[in-house]
């Protein structure tokens, strides 16, 4: 973890800890004598962009939720150069399974953005799954979520091309909460360097850039920096036949 100077860490009151609970998915639907039990193991983390959460081999004590910001997921190479695993918006948690299996980290995590996180420990998880049975399906399901993404990912690098990829982001990051995209005409704001991206959808940067030029010349979209403009989001969406 990041040195003091450049990262905070402070133990929120029980009553903040189980409102920020309440308002995530995977704690939202429990009890609220179950969620003041589980603030009772969390503590906020605050990290400035750029800041190292972690990295692979380090030990792992529990799970982080993002309440603020954006997490990068990424694999290091000896030479340092990043392969994205996953971006981590707010709402979502990562470092579970990890947790579980009872090993080091696997990857590392950087801030992408200043962000906020409240680290859940791993002793008041384990001992709420001992309690409530509920709870453990809850956290499973949770997990199999993630590993029907990560399947879904493989399934999409292997069989779809670059621009296939590309086009299926774009409808991804301005789909509603049940993944419909919305019509008509809507602009996008890439959440991260075009590079950061590029690697999550195992695209070089150059090829990267030269779809959104290519689908720029067809069209669909018009390209000002991170900002994406989708003038027809049906012509967008059936331009491509996607998974």
């Amino acid at each position: 973890m990041q040195n003091p100077s450049s990262s905070g860490i402070s133990v929120p009151t029980q009553s903040s800890a189980a409102e920020i609970l309440a308002r995530t998915p995977l704690f939202c639907d429990l009890p609220i004598d179950d969620r003041q039990r589980l603030a009772q193991g969390c503590r906020l983390e605050s990290y400035d962009k750029g800041n190292i959460l972690f990295h692979k081999g380090d030990p792992c004590h529990g799970f982080h939720l993002v309440i603020e910001g954006q997490i990068k997921l990424a694999f290091v190479s000896a030479s340092g150069h990043q392969k994205v695993v996953e971006i981590i918006p707010p709402g979502k948690s990562f470092g579970e399974a990890v947790m579980f299996m009872q090993k080091p980290y696997i990857l590392m995590a950087q801030a992408l953005t200043d962000c906020q996180l409240l680290f859940i420990t791993k002793d008041v998880i384990l001992q709420e799954i001992r309690k409530d049975s509920d709870f453990c399906m809850r956290l499973i399901g949770g997990l199999s979520m993630r590993l029907h993404q990560l399947i879904k990912d493989l399934e999409i690098y292997s069989l779809c091309s670059g621009r296939e990829r590309i086009v299926g982001y774009l409808l991804g990051e301005m789909a509603d909460d049940e993944g419909n995209p919305p019509s008509g005409r809507v602009e996008v704001c890439l959440p991260t360097h075009k590079a950061t991206i590029a690697s999550r959808l195992n695209l070089t940067q150059e090829h990267f850039s030269r779809i959104l030029h290519e689908l720029a010349d067809d069209g669909l979209i018009k390209v000002e920096g991170r900002r994406i403009i989708i003038p027809d989001v049906a012509n967008l969406h059936s331009s491509l036949c996607l998974p």
